[in-house]
This record gives C-alpha cells, structure tokens and sequence, in this order.
C-alpha cells in the first residue's frame, strides 16, 4: 500500500522513516517465518518428528525478550536509528546461519540466538516510527507497521513456492538455501544510513536527564503487568494461527508446496487487509473497541478456517481468520506505545511485547502435540487454540486504558 498525501499527512522524511520501520518488521518476520514451511523437511533430515523441531519455534520466541531488552536499552541511550540498523545486521546474519546446522542441537541453538536478534526490532522500529509522526497518523501507521508482520509471512509463502525444490545451476533448492535469503534484510540497512532521520522526539531530549527503567517500571508497574498479560494472549493469537498452518496444509491434507505456498498467500492479504483496516478504524472508535471487534470476527469463522476440505474453502476460511487476527494486531504498535512512559519508549514496548512472547512460546510445541495425539487433528489444535484465546483477549482488552491521541516525548 502506498503512503500517499491522501491517506497519511507525512513529510517526505516521515514517509521514509515509516518505510523502513515497515521493512525492518517485514524481513525480521520473513526470516523467522521461513521456518514453519520447513519443519517437516528438517525433521526428515535430522531423523526426528516435527514436535521436535517445532522447540525451534519454542526457543525463538522464548528468547526474544533478551533482544527487546538489550536492544532497547541501547537505543535509549545511543538513538534508535543506529541501534535498529545494528539490529538489522544480527537477526540477518543469524537467520543465514542456521543453513550450516550439522544437527539438530546446533539448529536449536542458532534460532534461540536468532530470537535475541530478532526480539529487538519491533520495539526500536515502532517507537522511532510513532515519535517521528504526527498523532492523528498513528493508527493507520500502527496498522500499516504490524502489516509488515504478515508481509514477511506473504514473501516466505511466495520465496517458498517458488524456489524450494526447484533446480538451480544444477542444485535443488532444499531448507538449507532457503535460509540463506536472510541474508536479504540486511540490505535494508543502506537505506536506514542514507535515507532515515533519528527520532525527534529523541534528539530532542537526547541531553536531558531521563528516569531509568527500574524508576520508570516502579511507577507504572500494573500497566506494564497488565501489558505483559495481554501481549501473551496476542502472541498465542497470532502464533497459534500461523506457525503450524502450513504444517496443518501438508500434513493433515496431504498439498504440495504450491498449494501449501498459494493459501498460505491468501491468508496473509487477509492478514495484511486486516491490520490496515482496524488500525485506521481505531482512530475513529478507540484501540480497545477496534481490537474487541477483531476478535470477535474469529469465532464464527473457526469452522470454516480449521475444518474445511478443499483448497478454496480453506483459503476463504484463513483469509478472514488473518483479518481478525492480524486486524487486532494492527492497533498494538500504537497502543502499546501510547501506554508506555517515553523515557524508555524503546524498551518497554518491544520488552512487554517479547515478555508476552515469552508466555506464550511454548504454544507451537504444545499444539503439535495436541495435533499427533490419538484422535486428534491439526485442524483441532488450531481451532481450539484460536477460539480460546480471541476469547480471553476480548475479555481482556476491556479492562486497558485508552490513550489514544496522547502527545508523545522522551520526558514523561
């Protein structure tokens, strides 16, 4: 989607600012979502089940929080500018390296050091995106950011359709060459050096005196342990909808990779509609109605989403699951940023978000096995989780408050 006059009141530096926090979000999730299309592949050649290489996805998650924390730290003190394009470099270079795994073990490893890196993106690209913007943007932007979530989810379902298996100057594109395209996000930080601004906001108040993390969280701890609670739902929300599906295409439907790739891709225009549609709505009737109203979307669509049998039906069922769950997601950059205190914008953001992360990491193991229990299905993992959790975030979100609109310094 394009980020024109009519639509968004940006100066040509805020456009770039947006963009690359856009694509900062969208390669990070592209290298992290490569994964899920390949768990069975790895699981064939280290000789093991997919629950056992699904701990893959397990130790990214539960790690991110480090990176959310460490990256954010260095970005309240140095700018968020230098230490997003840092940023950038690690999660690139430790995507590609996972291509070398001689086992399992050292697979697992590097993801769980991949997690780190990866788990300080977000919360440097929203909080440099949401301090350079005027307020009456945020929502759109919110939802055009978190869209690049499942805009790298669309680019590994499209990199996978048309590149794994397929036969390049004599060699068979397999998961190992897959993982090498992480490479790509680190072209992204030529970009950020040329072409993006450091946070005004920041800059600003770069040479004032600011209160510290353990001073700030004392003083707004229920908001930050509210915020962790409601992020852990999001994350098995999301997760819980998208890690195993392709799994669920291969293994319980028997698709090939075309097939598995092309509703893959469908489920992720839904996705990406979907957050642009309820983080623009939300400027309109508030981030917690707009996020109740996405949850509430996915409950009729369950049956349509996790049990049909054709490969249209399924699409139609995952393209309106997305929208409700990546439309949810669409309002969280904004409003967990309008929550947090600006004096540790970029931690506490990305930390609540990873720590929600944390909660919920164990989520894609626990549904394999749910899935390959006797007389279970993936289409009843997926489903069971998924209802359960728009559930518990529709009850939740009521109790949060509502800053919409609220000046943003690095002061507060």
């Amino acid at each position: 989607m394009a980020i024109g006059r009519s639509s968004l009141p940006l100066s040509s530096q805020q456009k770039k600012t947006v963009l690359a926090s856009f694509l900062g979000w969208t390669l990070d999730a592209f290298d992290f979502f490569l994964l899920t299309f390949l768990l069975t592949d790895i699981a064939k050649e280290f000789s093991v089940g997919v629950p056992d290489v699904s701990e893959a996805l397990f130790f990214t998650l539960a790690t991110r929080f480090i990176g959310a924390f460490i990256f954010g730290r260095l970005a309240d003190r140095f700018g968020r500018k230098p230490i997003l394009m840092l940023n950038i470099v690690s999660y690139s270079v430790l995507g590609a390296l996972a291509a070398f795994s001689p086992n399992l073990i050292t697979f697992l490893i590097l993801r769980a050091i991949f997690g780190i890196a990866m788990g300080g993106e977000w919360g440097l690209g929203s909080s440099l995106a949401m301090e350079s913007i005027p307020p009456n943007a945020r929502g759109m932007v919110s939802g055009l950011l978190q869209a690049g979530y499942p805009a790298g989810y669309l680019l590994a379902a499209i990199v996978y359709g048309l590149l794994y298996g397929q036969s390049i100057a004599g060699h068979e594109v397999g998961w190992r060459a897959m993982f090498l395209l992480s490479f790509l996000p680190a072209l992204v930080v030529l970009f950020i050096r040329s072409h993006v601004p450091e946070s005004p906001a920041f800059t600003e108040a770069k040479d004032q005196v600011k209160p510290g993390l353990l001073e700030t969280l004392e003083r707004h701890w229920r908001v930050a342990l509210y915020a962790v609670v409601l992020m852990m739902f999001f994350n098995f929300f999301s997760h819980g909808t998208q890690d195993l599906y392709p799994t669920f295409l291969k293994k319980q439907h028997g698709f090939d990779a075309h097939t598995v790739s092309w509703i893959t891709i469908v489920a992720n225009l839904g996705a990406i509609s979907g957050g642009l549609l309820f983080g623009a709505l939300s400027e309109r009737i508030g981030r917690v109605n707009a996020i109740t109203i996405a949850c509430l979307i996915a409950l009729p669509t369950l049956s349509l989403w996790a049990y049909s049998t054709t490969p249209v039906m399924l699409a139609i069922g995952a393209f309106v699951m997305q929208i409700s769950v990546q439309g949810a997601w669409g309002v969280i950059p904004v409003h967990l940023n309008e929550l947090s205190p600006g004096s540790v914008r970029a931690t506490l953001p990305g930390f609540i978000y990873q720590a929600g992360n944390l909660a919920a990491s164990y989520g894609g193991p626990y549904q394999a096995k749910i899935a390959e229990a006797p007389g279970n299905s993936y289409g009843y993992a997926l489903a069971l989780f998924a209802g359960v959790v728009a559930v518990c975030i529709i009850v939740v979100i009521r109790f949060s408050p509502e800053r919409r609109g609220q000046v943003m310094t690095v002061l507060e």
